[in-house]
């Protein structure tokens, strides 16, 4: 009788434990399915990079087209291509490419195309030849544009037939330079420019021989993504093969398989678009719905035509999305899944309630750094949960940052001080070996700024984020803000120097301090300029209007600016910005001349109180 009393109780505790465990620790259970996911997604790596000869992003594409030949692959506007469709046009071009004088397999390559199938065909013909790609902002132009060509050393620029006039205003500097420029199309009359569709479309579809690209290591850059820092002009960062074939697994650790469809909208030239999007989905061997930009109008509309069950975003989307007018078919699709970052906590509320039972998968990851988080459990508003195992593989911590000084507090010692929880504090991660810092192509000292030493022991090495962040009694990670001088606008990062440089060179101003200001209902934060005009001349609202148009893409072009008699700077000469963060663009606090751009004046005009209302009001979008 005892007997079966103790064995009662035996039972009764083991039914009891789980219940327990919720309680007490009511993500216990999602903790262990993500250190599952992470330890299948690690053994999985560790046995490609054991595979001989050496297995890269393109040997899985190519595994998904010999088992799916005939399943679609990207389906864009009225074209539909299958995995063995998209494996010949990437033949195609790789063979006309590598029958071009100017050009010889593994040389460094630019890309300078929108969101179209011939930019996943020709990354994937450059793959096959062995070649490095950089993936250039079709946005920018001249001083830009050649910048971020140069800083990769490519040998040739392939650009899409629309970008033509971009390309020809820095037409002489390439030829100087002795670049093979080839144009997306069938006939091109500009001297110096050549065309190669036709090229691509009398080519052959054998496929190229693996030798060509048998020089290629894990070490090997695969593509230069370009970020926007605190040195003003993008950089190029370095994203090799290794890291490349870590981010297979994007989409597939989050649940996605070959079953699912997905909704590229966000450019391609981005970290989202390429490698969560295009390399995402060839490790699911998903179907792509390939959009040219995000229209929130054909959003929903194109999930229902396609079936989508996978679409991306970035916290601008999800606004955009929540604003359109509500219709009664708005829950109304077969999307589960929404992958993305920067997602206000009441935007993610209002898009759940709105759309219906989505899942939101909200990440933090820099196309650099060499840490990263997902919010897997789902907790609104976090970026990720701190994870025990997480963090003895990504070691990483929070540091106090003085955003005065710009810069970390150290103690007497020398150390950077750990933030308590709750409070927020620099995010840095330990540079190792399985969490390396590749650093920016051509720029060894803005690599070595980002580089953190003497963190928590003399000689340690951290990676600085630029991100304040800060941790909650339950784990839970947010991001609050950005540090120094780069501020995020329309999912783009903007770098302040970079605008100051662009601002300072028109005919009138002096000097200029660019910033970032929050604006009521908008994600992230709208430029702003605090300016001063030089002696003996006027500001010109419409030169100024004109000048940045020309020299900066929509989201870089300050939308207000402040006219002042000096630029105010630290005791250390740097420009001061938090008083003028501070006082935004309120005309009540300012009694500099203000002005606001106005595209449809074409012109910097004054700034108006009733307007600044509407603004805040939310009456007039920005």
């Amino acid at each position: 009788m005892m007997e079966m009393y103790f064995i009662s109780v035996f039972l009764a505790s083991i039914l009891i434990i789980p219940f327990a465990l919720k309680t007490l620790f009511p993500y216990v259970w999602m903790d262990i399915l993500y250190f599952g996911d992470l330890l299948r997604i690690l053994v999985k790596f560790v046995s490609r990079r054991r595979r001989r000869p050496s297995f890269f992003v393109l040997d899985r594409f190519l595994e998904q087209t010999a088992a799916h030949p005939d399943k679609p692959f990207i389906l864009f506007e009225n074209e539909n291509y299958s995995y063995t469709d998209t494996d010949k046009w990437s033949n195609k071009t790789a063979n006309a490419l590598q029958s071009h004088p100017g050009y010889k397999p593994g040389d460094t390559v630019a890309l300078f195309m929108g969101n179209e199938p011939a930019f996943l065909f020709t990354w994937l013909a450059l793959a096959k030849l062995g070649s490095p790609v950089a993936l250039l902002n079709h946005n920018i132009r001249t001083k830009s544009l050649l910048h971020c060509f140069n800083c990769c050393k490519a040998n040739v620029l392939i650009a899409a037939s629309e970008l033509k006039e971009a390309v020809e205003d820095v037409l002489p500097s390439l030829i100087e330079k002795g670049v093979t420029i080839l144009l997306m199309t069938k006939h091109c009359d500009t001297p110096g420019i050549e065309s190669f569709s036709d090229k691509v479309d009398k080519a052959s579809d054998t496929p190229l021989p693996r030798f060509l690209r048998s020089h290629i290591a894990y070490k090997s850059p695969a593509v230069y993504i370009y970020t926007s820092g605190t040195t003003g002009l993008p950089k190029a960062a370095v994203v090799n093969q290794n890291r490349l074939l870590t981010a297979l697994a994007a989409l597939s650790s989050n649940g996605v398989t070959s079953s699912d469809v997905i909704y590229l909208n966000l450019p391609l030239y981005h970290t989202a678009g390429f490698i969560i999007g295009f390399i995402g989905s060839i490790e699911a061997g998903s179907t792509i719905i390939l959009k040219r930009k995000f229209s929130a109008s054909q959003f929903w509309d194109d999930c229902r035509k396609y079936n989508v069950t996978v679409v991306q975003y970035i916290g601008e989307v999800m606004r955009y999305l929540c604003s359109t007018p509500k219709t009664e078919n708005d829950k109304d699709h077969k999307v589960w899944l929404a992958i993305g970052n920067g997602v206000r906590a009441e935007i993610w509320r209002e898009f759940v309630n709105r759309f219906g039972d989505i899942q939101i998968r909200e990440f933090y990851a820099s196309t650099e750094g060499n840490v990263g988080f997902v919010n897997y459990a789902g907790k609104i508003g976090a970026i990720g949960r701190v994870h025990f195992f997480h963090q003895k593989l990504f070691p990483f911590t929070l540091i106090k940052y003085d955003t005065e000084r710009d810069e970390p507090i150290r103690d007497a010692n020398g150390l950077c001080v750990e933030s308590p929880k709750g409070e927020t504090g620099l995010l840095v991660s330990k540079i190792t070996d399985i969490a390396p810092f590749v650093g920016y192509a051509q720029n060894e000292d803005q690599t070595e700024r980002k580089r953190l030493r003497n963190v928590l022991k003399k000689g340690d090495l951290y990676f600085n984020s630029g991100d304040l962040m800060r941790i909650d009694k339950d784990n839970f990670i947010y991001f609050q803000d950005r540090v120094g001088d780069t501020f995020r606008w329309k999912g783009e990062n903007v770098a302040t120097n970079e605008v100051s440089d662009i601002l300072t060179i028109s005919d009138c101003l002096k000097e200029a301090n660019v910033y970032g200001v929050q604006v009521p209902g908008h994600e992230g934060r709208i430029g702003m300029a605090a300016v001063t005009v030089k002696e003996g001349a006027q500001f010109d609202g419409s030169r100024i209007y004109h000048h940045v148009v020309n020299y900066l893409p929509s989201y870089a072009r300050p939308r207000f600016i402040r006219i002042q008699n000096a630029v105010e700077v630290t005791g250390t000469f740097k420009q001061m910005k938090v008083k003028l963060v501070e006082e935004s663009f309120d005309p009540g606090r300012i009694q500099d001349p203000l002005y606001i751009l106005d595209d449809k004046e074409k012109s910097y005009i004054p700034l108006r109180s009733q307007v600044y209302s509407s603004i805040i009001s939310g009456n007039i979008k920005l």
